[in-house]
């Protein structure tokens, strides 16, 4: 997750990023961050909160420049810390500043070879941090004192061939524009696009579409671009087919933004019809979770012929409680979030719509309410297939154990959960409705992952929480 955002040679620069980030708000609730440049000198503000909270007027009066780039932080586990809210930031050799979504599987690896052998120094624990830091380092090798583009694109490559996992990176490089680039395998977004003469980089369309530019098109996988003031220059040199992270479509994205030139709401009303077709049950009303389980409760609504609804209520100003990283903070966010509307569910069999059920903590709080209300049935159906593995990519999706389908049978989850019925959407069905299954990386649901996983990480996921800091007051 996270949201990342890079422009050159927009005017009020500071204002365009705050808010392509506030649409982007839903990658990443923990912290923000916006760095712009002038004249060759660096002005930053971040800390956790909000955009809204972060932003103040006397920040933005003092974000100058046209160039600059910007973060939301969704993190993958780890304290709540200002430290490390992005974009990070190291003066050596040029002065560059990075924002990332992503996660590197060889985080460990990298830093023992960055502190011993290139000399580097980290301030925090976080694999954002080690990916500037090879960048930088890669950069230090060129050793010219005027960098080119086709210096940072070497530089880029180099990433390329030390970094592996899954990554999207916009990073401004003082005085010589932003460098955008996604990993091999292309598992996180960045998307490419026009703002009358200046070029703008976003991990989702929906952020153009406020700040009134116009889609270009997306990176592709191992497709790296650099924009500066000359333009945009684009450089691709490790081709593989891709394997966009799927809950992109299923969850993540927002249903208004387009990835691979479809619709995401789209596509998940299409996974809804698809799970009607899969799973049907004689019902009363169909809902949805909302807000993300909502296209897919229409297309099932539409697939079905079962009357859509609206039975549960959302408390828009509280935060997803699966993004969340504090297990007890999840569990309380539920009736936060939630209320059930008893006129509708009273004495009905209700279907129930969600994208995905992870821990299951929420869903079983939810039927729960459900029956509280007065449902009669409760039948749960899920517009993805059963996650199964974790993800090492950059979603807080658990450890293995603690996902409820993992080792269990749909059965067995029911029971958990407390439901009348439960199915789920089949891996078949999945690729019926978002395209073939090699273009996506789909290792949360089969296990089978588009890069080497380190033994250790399988067995308990990689965590980098930072050290302890100096608290800013400010």
């Amino acid at each position: 997750m996270c949201g990342i955002v890079g422009m050159v040679g927009v005017s009020a620069v500071n204002q365009r990023i705050y808010d392509a980030l506030t649409v982007l708000q839903h990658r990443g609730q923990d912290a923000a961050g916006i760095m712009t440049s002038q004249a060759g000198e660096l002005f930053m503000r971040k800390d956790s909160g909000l955009v809204r909270d972060v932003f103040q007027q006397k920040h933005m009066l003092k974000l100058l420049g046209n160039v600059g780039i910007g973060h939301v932080r969704y993190p993958t586990a780890g304290a709540d810390s200002a430290n490390d809210a992005q974009p990070f930031y190291v003066n050596s050799p040029y002065g560059i500043c990075l924002g990332h979504n992503g996660n590197l599987t060889n985080a460990r690896e990298l830093t023992e070879v960055l502190v011993r052998e290139d000399r580097r120094h980290l301030n925090t624990r976080s694999d954002s941090e080690v990916l500037l830091n090879v960048l930088a380092s890669e950069l230090q090798r060129v050793g010219t004192p005027r960098v080119t583009a086709a210096d940072i694109f070497a530089a880029a490559n180099a990433v390329y061939r030390r970094c592996r996992g899954g990554y999207a990176v916009v990073a401004m490089v003082i005085g010589h524009g932003i460098l955008g680039f996604r990993d091999p395998n292309g598992i996180r977004p960045l998307v490419v696009g026009r703002l009358d003469d200046a070029w703008v980089l976003a991990s989702e369309t929906c952020a153009f579409d406020l700040i009134g530019a116009r889609v270009e098109r997306e990176l592709e996988p191992g497709e790296m671009v650099v924009i500066d003031e000359r333009g945009a220059r684009f450089s691709r040199t490790d081709v593989r087919s891709g394997s966009l992270c799927v809950f992109e479509y299923i969850y993540f994205a927002r249903p208004d933004s387009v990835m691979r030139g479809r619709g995401l709401h789209e596509v998940r009303r299409n996974l809804g019809k698809q799970l009607a077709l899969e799973a049907p049950v004689a019902a009363d009303v169909v809902i949805g979770v909302p807000d993300s389980g909502t296209p897919a409760a229409v297309g099932y609504a539409e697939g079905s012929g079962i009357p859509f609804g609206e039975g549960l209520v959302k408390n828009r100003y509280v935060g997803r409680t699966f993004i969340q990283p504090d297990q007890a903070l999840r569990e309380r966010g539920v009736k936060l979030k939630f209320n059930a509307l008893r006129s509708v569910l009273e004495g009905r069999r209700v279907v129930v719509v969600d994208d995905s059920i992870v821990r299951g903590s929420t869903t079983r709080k939810l039927v729960q309410m459900l029956f509280e209300v007065g449902a009669r049935e409760v039948h749960l159906r899920v517009s993805s297939p059963p996650i199964v593995s974790p993800c090492f990519y950059g979603i807080d999706m658990a450890d293995q154990d603690e996902l409820i389908a993992a080792g269990r049978t749909v059965d067995e989850v029911r029971r958990r959960l407390g439901a009348t019925s439960l199915a789920y959407l089949s891996l078949e069905g999945l690729e019926t409705a978002t395209g073939p299954a090699d273009g996506f990386c789909r290792a949360c649901l089969t296990g089978d992952y588009p890069t080497e996983i380190p033994v250790d990480m399988r067995l308990a996921k990689l965590r980098f929480e930072g050290p302890p800091v100096p608290v800013e007051i400010r």
